[in-house]
């Protein structure tokens, strides 16, 4: 019985996932929904201390890589309405962190930017998850780490395409 309690401690330490019997894919699977969280998670606490919520500091990400988007774009980008997501604009405009402004191409839609106020922001967000991803990547080689983004391409096109 001694013999069972100690192999059942090793199999845990060996799987902290608790996912042991289960198949490979369905392992990988699960492994990859509990790190995502575990990571969201992480970051969230750390830029907790920069008083940003997950929503602020993603539409500001957005806003960031994909400037003069419009309300609708980035809904789509944040898989939100588009009235939360405006509400979301509206709070961070009064904030100064961005700014809406006309579109000569389209006088009914109106372009959304960072403000110059945004970019210290900005920049801890970046380092902070640069230390998140150092640490999740820790021991690994550029080899292994482009290995992975293949894998992981080839995960994605599985999955979206439906």
């Amino acid at each position: 019985m001694a013999i069972d309690a100690d192999s059942n401690t090793t199999n845990a330490k060996a799987d902290p996932f608790g996912f042991r019997d289960e198949s490979p894919r369905r392992q990988v699977g699960l492994r990859m929904t509990v790190i995502a969280r575990l990571q969201r998670n992480t970051f969230d606490r750390k830029v907790a201390t920069l008083n940003v919520t997950r929503s602020q500091w993603a539409m500001i990400v957005i806003v960031a890589r994909h400037p003069g988007s419009t309300q609708r774009t980035i809904a789509e980008f944040l898989e939100m309405s588009e009235a939360s997501a405006g509400r979301l604009i509206d709070r961070l405009c009064a904030d100064g962190l961005l700014e809406r402004r006309d579109r000569r191409d389209d006088r009914r839609a109106r372009a959304v930017y960072l403000t110059d106020k945004a970019e210290p922001l900005l920049a801890k967000l970046g380092a902070i998850a640069s230390e998140s991803e150092q640490r999740m990547f820790n021991g690994f080689s550029d080899e292994e780490l482009e290995q992975l983004l293949n894998f992981m391409d080839r995960i994605y096109e599985n999955v979206s395409r439906g």
